[in-house]
C-alpha cells in the first residue's frame, strides 16, 4: 500500500504565516497496520483529521486574537490543529487532543514548521473518565459535532476537563447536533450564546452555507 500523499500551504493570520503539512485531499487512506480501524475509523472516515476544515480555520481566527492570558487551554479533537499552532505562536499554554492515531504525528510534523515549541499532545477517548489531562480555563474544538452520539459524551468530557471557571468555544457548521449539545451545557450549569463572526471573509476556503456556521459560546 502507497504512503498517503501530502501537501503544504501557508494560511496567513494578518503578520501571522502558518505553515501546515496536510494530506493532500480527502480521498488519501494509509492504514497499514488496521491502527485506525481498530479504534472504529473507518477508511471513509480516516482522511478526516487531516485536511484544513472552514470550521478550523475560523477557530483559528478567533484564536489570533483571543485573551490567552493566564490561560490553560485544551483544543478538543485537533485534526490538523492550525487552533493550536496558532496559539502555541503566542506562547498560549495550549494541550491538543484527538482520536485519530496520525494527528499526534502530522502535529508533531506541523509544530517542526513553524519553528514552534512542542505542543502537549493526548489520544483522547471522550468516553474514558480516567484520563490525565486534568482541568482547563478555555476549551476549544471546531465541526466536532457531527454524530447524534457524541453530544452527550462530549459535553460530559468537557466539563470533566473544566475548571470551576472555564470558557468553551466549538466552532460549529451547523451540523444538526448543536442545539442537543448546547442544550446538555446549559444542563451541566453553563450559560450559552450563538454568535457569528467577522473572520469569514479572510478564509482560504469559502463557508458553505455561511448563515449556519455558528460560534458556540459557553460559560461557567
Amino acid at each position: 500500500m502507497t504512503l498517503a500523499r501530502v501537501r503544504y500551504q501557508t494560511i496567513e493570520f494578518k503578520e501571522l504565516d502558518i505553515h501546515v503539512r496536510t494530506l493532500r485531499n480527502r480521498q488519501e487512506y494509509h492504514d497499514p497496520l488496521g491502527s485506525a480501524e481498530d479504534l472504529g475509523i473507518s477508511s471513509a472516515n480516516w482522511s478526516l483529521f487531516g485536511v484544513v476544515w472552514a470550521s478550523g480555520e475560523l477557530l483559528a481566527h478567533l484564536m489570533s486574537e483571543y485573551d490567552i492570558n493566564g490561560l490553560r487551554i485544551l483544543e478538543v479533537g485537533c485534526g490538523i490543529a492550525l487552533a493550536s499552532l496558532v496559539l502555541n505562536h503566542r506562547k498560549a499554554d495550549i494541550t491538543a487532543t484527538d482520536y485519530h492515531p496520525e494527528a499526534e504525528t502530522f502535529l508533531a510534523e506541523n509544530v517542526k514548521l513553524n519553528y514552534g515549541r512542542c505542543i502537549p499532545f493526548i489520544r483522547a477517548d471522550w468516553s474514558n473518565k480516567h484520563d490525565t489531562l486534568g482541568k482547563f480555563d478555555l476549551i476549544i474544538g471546531s465541526d466536532i459535532l457531527y454524530e447524534s452520539c457524541q453530544t452527550k459524551i462530549l459535553s460530559e468530557f468537557i466539563n470533566n476537563h473544566a475548571k470551576l471557571h472555564c470558557k468553551v468555544i466549538i466552532v460549529d457548521p451547523g451540523r444538526r447536533q448543536y442545539a442537543n449539545f448546547s442544550k446538555k451545557m446549559v444542563e451541566l450549569g453553563y450559560s450559552y450564546k450563538k454568535t457569528s463572526s467577522h473572520f469569514a471573509e479572510h478564509l482560504t476556503q469559502p463557508l458553505r452555507n455561511a448563515v449556519n456556521f455558528h460560534i458556540l459560546n459557553f460559560n461557567r
